[in-house]
């Protein structure tokens, strides 16, 4: 979905619940949708409460083992979100919110996300900080150049100095 899609997505959602809430409500009757969304909400909680400690733990054992658990972090997101996905009233949310608890669709997303995101990992024990993403994949992200503050700093009274606020012009 393009970004600018985005608003008119979040505005239309609460309409298509409400749709959503019609046609079921239609299908099943009124306790059973009521108890549909009331039961969701307890699913919700509960993948949230057992999937919260697993993922945290495989982040942590990623952690030691000098890896970057850039996709673990991100599954554990997802899993966030399709917990409180589920825990907001309403059919199209609980879907996706299901889906989201999938791991092929986890796996998916991070196929697309993984293009987009750049996790850096603190300096190992050699200096070099792990990296994984497109940064990694090019080769790097370029020179590092280190400036004192000496530098950089602007000087009001030096003619020619790229840092001055006025630019002079040279006779």
């Amino acid at each position: 979905m393009r970004f600018s899609l985005f608003p008119i997505a979040v505005m239309l959602m609460p309409l298509a619940e409400i749709a959503g809430f019609v046609i079921v409500g239609r299908a099943v009757g009124l306790w059973a949708t009521l108890g549909l969304v009331i039961l969701s909400v307890f699913v919700g909680i509960a993948l949230l409460r057992l999937q919260g400690p697993g993922i945290l733990r495989r982040i942590a054992v990623e952690s030691r083992n000098g890896a970057v658990p850039g996709r673990d972090i991100i599954h554990g997101a997802m899993i966030v979100i399709a917990a409180f996905l589920l825990i907001i009233p309403g059919f199209l949310s609980d879907i996706l919110g299901i889906l989201l608890f999938i791991p092929l669709v986890r796996d998916l997303a991070w196929k697309h996300l993984s293009r987009r995101i750049v996790i850096l990992g603190s300096a190992g024990p050699f200096g070099n900080a792990a990296q994984c993403g497109p940064a990694s994949r090019e080769g790097g992200s370029g020179p590092v150049v280190d400036l004192d503050e000496s530098d950089y700093h602007r000087e009001a009274n030096k003619k020619n100095s790229p840092w001055s606020d006025r630019k002079q012009i040279e006779d």
